[in-house]
């Protein structure tokens, strides 16, 4: 086999699709056979964390965990939403954790709640895959430059499998929401974001892309009326007045979260690098300011380029502002990292910030370090997210520099069609 044959295999987009597929139920698979363990009080527990209480994880002493833990608070959901029970309550017998979803969400997991687990896990697992996939299919590159970030984030990518997380979904979601803009497609971008939205809160940081495009009264009306769509869905299957005590819920335990763990993030890099643990607060609305600046350049709307760095920093953002990051999200910020690289000009030294992302991101929990460096370096430091930032200080000032007229480089071609 030379090379033209192999590069033809790995700059295919059906490659990628079925090494996608593959690893999502390899990692389904996986999490399934490893059975389960009994709970212990974890060794180092984030202090402010909202179950980093004594009455709170007495109760699971002795429980039976799996490894899909996630997945079971995604599944079980359903079933509490059925019963009217409170979604936002604890539940030793089932799993570790809360449930931090909308009510929607929950009546969404109904479909594959009702399967076996290892045949809903895998669903759940090519569900966050393929949307990463068919969203990056939407971005405004060739085909191999699509083939190209579709690799580099692989690896990433099955973290976030292998943790049974949403991320693949809520990353999938946003650059979904953006390629249906770019493509004129208004009522698919607004029930992509308010989708993501009721996935996870920070999806709303999605809407500030409709800024960029025409039509913005239509696309206001869409987002309300997917809002009010989505948001009276669980009604199907509850009562009104049910409904609306489950979103009380709901806010109630965001508003308690908001307080807790610091995770992989600015504020986690701050307080273990130099022992700051307070003005978090300030940390964040330092970073909105910061990234709310260059939508300041309104010259630059109708720029291709301008719009892919704007994408690429609320990817990044998203994650690295987020005071609860943990290694399962930064699917979203390397996303991020890849269309910054991908779209931006050839240039050595961003191929090393993009190596130092692969290295200290991607690989950094993985076992290609060894467990000393990673016990004393990489998981203390919070060294997963320290490239993450990097490159997002230099999205933000290459987005303050841009000139109007700035060219498009040749990976901002128009989305192919064929595969």
């Amino acid at each position: 086999m030379n090379w033209q044959s192999i590069s033809a295999f790995i700059y295919k987009p059906r490659t990628l699709l079925v090494v996608y597929i593959i690893s999502a139920v390899f990692a389904a698979v996986q999490l399934y056979s490893l059975g389960t363990h009994t709970w212990t009080f974890p060794k180092d527990p984030y202090p402010n964390d909202i179950m980093n209480h004594l009455e709170k994880m007495n109760q699971f002493l002795g429980r039976q965990l799996t490894e899909y833990n996630n997945y079971l608070i995604f599944k079980h959901s359903f079933f509490h939403l059925l019963e009217g029970s409170n979604l936002y309550g604890l539940y030793p017998s089932l799993h570790w954790d809360y449930f931090k979803y909308s009510p929607t969400f929950a009546l969404l997991m109904g479909p594959i709640a009702c399967l076996p687990d290892i045949i809903g896990l895998s669903i759940w697992n090519i569900l966050n895959a393929v949307s990463v996939y068919f969203a990056i299919r939407m971005l405004p590159f060739s085909i191999k430059t699509q083939c190209l970030l579709m690799w580099f984030i692989s690896f990433e990518l099955l973290t976030c499998l292998q943790n049974t997380q949403s991320n693949g979904l809520m990353c999938g979601l946003i650059i979904a929401a953006f390629g249906s803009m770019q493509h004129g497609k208004l009522i698919w971008a607004a029930l992509w974001l308010v989708l993501a939205t009721y996935i996870k809160v920070y999806g709303a940081i999605g809407f500030c892309l409709f800024l960029f495009y025409p039509g913005k009264l239509k696309f206001i009306f869409y987002a309300i009326l997917w809002t009010i769509i989505l948001g009276t869905l669980p009604l199907l299957v509850t009562p009104f007045h049910t409904l609306v005590w489950q979103y009380h819920n709901w806010a109630d335990l965001m508003i308690a979260d908001a307080t807790a763990a610091i995770g992989l993030s600015v504020a986690g890099i701050l307080h273990s690098w130099f022992g700051i643990n307070h003005g978090m607060a300030a940390v964040t609305i330092t970073g909105m300011i910061l990234f709310l600046l260059p939508l300041a350049r309104f010259r630059l709307y109708g720029n291709e380029m301008f719009r892919l760095l704007i994408l690429a920093s609320m990817l990044i953002w998203v994650i690295i502002f987020n005071h609860k990051a943990e290694s399962s999200t930064y699917i979203i910020a390397v996303t991020g990292v890849g269309i910054w690289y991908f779209a931006m000009p050839a240039a050595k030294w961003r191929t090393v910030l993009l190596v130092l992302v692969f290295i200290f991101t991607s690989l950094g929990t993985t076992d290609v370090f060894p467990p000393y460096v990673k016990q004393h370096f990489i998981y203390p430091f919070k060294i997963k997210a320290f490239p993450c930032i990097l490159v997002w200080c230099v999205v933000l000032v290459e987005l303050m520099r841009l000139k109007a007229g700035f060219p498009k480089t040749e990976n901002t071609l128009p989305v192919a069609k064929s595969s």
